[in-house]
């Protein structure tokens, strides 16, 4: 069955002409968009791409590609029709990183009602590259995201610094937060925020120390190691802690994390997202303000 998610692969493969650019963009990795590409043309029983030049579309995919974004258009503005029309009010999709801490992501959900807006609130907690590649498609009208990170068109707010703390088994965290070189660091997948991966990894690396990871699902998951005296972890969670784990402020090097609000400015709607936007970061920066 030919799905959105096929249209949104094709069309992110022939704009960007590269693989890997084109998976970060609608949020997946390289091989399930691969294997996307491959069900789309088993479905059509044509060549889309011509592997032996490139990324160079065939003139079947030539011929495809308007019919494509036309589509993708025409889904995203019944959504947001039917959105308008709905009795409830106006409903607001938001979309947080998993890095968002759960009280400060319960007060950004709450910011527009509390504004007075009459709104229908729907949250998701999913990975950067997965929210950015939502709010384009349409899926979700704002995220909360990690900075740095490829943007493709959408509009983001300031970067807003929340402050983090080392989890370290006891007696393991050196002096000012900073990771002992004996325990690898717990952190999320790469692909998940490449950019804001590489400066975290990168900062950490700029003190001279030699820095090795351990890749786990989610902070309970690097909890659980940090207890087990197997990793260290960086977590903005103030409430984060367990039995026989030692908490200390990242001071050096500074590691904070990054947000940023993101909307697609192409919508017809933009400048009212925007406002919404600018309502959830104010509440981002009282929240981390001192």
């Amino acid at each position: 069955m030919l799905t959105e998610r096929h249209l949104e692969i094709f069309v992110a493969l022939a704009e960007e002409e590269h693989f890997g650019t084109a998976a970060q963009r609608v949020g997946i990795t390289q091989p399930p968009l691969s294997q996307g590409l491959r069900r789309l043309e088993a479905l059509l029983g044509v060549r889309l791409f011509d592997r032996e030049r490139g990324v160079a579309l065939t003139e079947e995919g030539t011929l495809l590609l308007p019919h494509a974004r036309r589509a993708l258009t025409a889904l995203r503005e019944l959504r947001e029709t039917g959105a308008r029309e709905h009795a409830g009010g106006r409903r607001l999709r938001l979309g947080l990183a998993p890095e968002v801490p759960a009280s400060l992501a319960a007060g950004v959900a709450a910011a527009p009602v509390r504004a007075g807006e009459r709104a229908r609130i729907g949250m998701v907690t999913a990975p950067t590259a997965a929210l950015l590649g939502d709010v384009a498609a349409g899926r979700l009208d704002i995220a909360v995201v990690r900075h740095p990170s490829v943007l493709h068109g959408l509009a983001a707010g300031r970067v807003i610094l929340l402050p983090t703390w080392l989890l370290a088994p006891a007696g393991r965290a050196g002096a000012g937060g900073t990771p002992t070189p004996r325990l690898p660091v717990a952190v999320r997948p790469r692909a998940e925020a490449p950019a804001a991966h590489d400066l975290f990894v990168d900062t950490l690396a700029s003190r001279g120390r030699r820095v090795e990871t351990v890749v786990v699902s989610d902070e309970r998951a690097g909890l659980a190691l940090v207890a087990a005296g197997q990793a260290v972890l960086v977590t903005a969670d103030e409430t984060l802690t367990a039995p026989g784990i030692e908490r200390r402020p990242t001071t050096d090097p500074p590691l904070p994390l990054r947000l940023r609000v993101a909307w697609d400015p192409r919508r017809p709607d933009a400048d009212r997202t925007a406002e919404t936007a600018r309502l959830l970061e104010d509440t981002l920066t009282r929240k981390v303000a001192p």
